[in-house]
């Protein structure tokens, strides 16, 4: 059975290599770009699955299906490649900027944390004292109070599309890139079926496609006449070099306040991100707004000083894709093919969806 992917970014390439350990299936991945480009090279891999409030539902069990299998899939990745992929396994500590006793806000979060521990996770709130024991580094001043979720992770985008690349093409799964694709082609006899692709490459047959492909996934869509619209969100980022860790250089987790991250990288480097920048109104074009990047870092060295006397190394940006008027991701049958799959439009959980995407297709697949 021949299986033909569209995009190899970290949610195509996770695609494949589940894939690839199904006997009996020829896999095929197209991208008109190198892998992990797009919104997986922009990602910072901030996987925030324990301390997210989804506590129920889809968006929890994909959350937790994908917390699973990361921790299985680093090392088996790392052994297939002989790759060093790297994987922050000290958790996250968000901040809380306000009084948490307003609005309720602690006892949400007691409640959540009542409610993890009966699901097997482990979340702790933490006082200033505490925290600042733990993480020196952060000015006490501007937090009124931490959640400390260690068993939450952060991964390299990057690193971990190239190792997923790499372990499926070893499983056979043939990668083509610096292809378009123009079009979909359904059968004579039967219009539910889509045939083959119509590519830069020619024409390309397939009993499954599955379109994994970002931004990229609307032309393909308007072209079945889908209502599914895929939209970008630009997101700028920092990195940032300093001569040596900040605070306790043995316990560097993600730290996050107001949807401000800092991500420890390697050495005394940080990815501090990443802005939320919307098109305007019927228009797909975003101009960086540097404003918005600085105030991005201000509010990192109002967290951490040390910042302040960092190098800046370089800034990026990149566009997620956001289905529009409906919730991300859209992961199901493309409406009117029996044999056409999207995974798309995973907005800011792209990294951290992968794993859960990878396996829900595979079971729509095989089942």
């Amino acid at each position: 059975m021949n299986v033909v992917i569209v995009g190899c970014g970290a949610i195509g390439a996770a695609i494949a290599y589940e894939l690839s350990q199904v006997k009996g299936l020829d896999i095929t991945v197209l991208d008109k770009q190198p892998p992990a480009q797009a919104s997986t090279k922009a990602a910072l891999g901030v996987l925030v699955g324990i301390i997210s409030q989804k506590t129920h539902g889809k968006a929890w069990l994909m959350r937790q299906l994908s917390m699973q299998r990361y921790e299985t899939l680093i090392p088996e990745l790392e052994e297939i490649t002989a790759r060093k992929i790297p994987f922050n396994r000290q958790g996250i500590v968000m901040l809380l900027c306000e009084h948490p006793q307003e609005n309720n806000e602690l006892e949400n979060w007691q409640k959540l944390v009542r409610i993890r521990q009966s699901q097997g996770y482990q979340l702790e709130i933490w006082d200033r004292g505490t925290l600042k024991q733990n993480c020196p580094q952060i000015d006490e001043k501007q937090v009124m109070a931490a959640i400390y979720s260690p068993q939450d992770r952060q991964v390299d985008p990057t690193a971990l599309t190239l190792a997923l690349v790499d372990a499926a093409g070893d499983r056979g799964v043939n990668f083509k890139f610096g292809v378009n694709v123009l079009g979909m082609s359904s059968s004579h006899t039967t219009k539910n079926i889509c045939q083959q692709l119509e590519t830069t490459a020619g024409k390309i047959t397939g009993d499954w496609f599955v379109i994994a492909a970002g931004l990229g996934s609307s032309p393909l869509l308007a072209q079945s006449h889908q209502l599914i619209e895929i939209r970008p969100v630009l997101g700028q980022a920092w990195h940032l070099r300093l001569k040596q860790p900040m605070g306790n250089g043995c316990f560097q987790p993600v730290i996050t306040g107001n949807d401000v991250h800092i991500v420890p990288a390697s050495g005394g480097d940080y990815w501090v991100g990443a802005t939320v920048e919307f098109p305007p109104d019927c228009s797909d074009e975003i101009v960086p707004d540097k404003q918005l990047l600085e105030s991005i870092k201000q509010q990192a060295i109002a967290f951490c000083p040390e910042l302040a006397n960092a190098t800046v190394i370089r800034t990026w940006s990149g566009l997620r894709p956001r289905p529009h008027k409906r919730s991300a991701p859209v992961i199901d049958k493309l409406p009117g093919f029996s044999n056409v799959l999207l995974a798309t439009g995973h907005y800011r959980n792209g990294i951290l969806l992968a794993p859960a995407t990878a396996l829900v297709i595979r079971e729509m697949i095989v089942s």
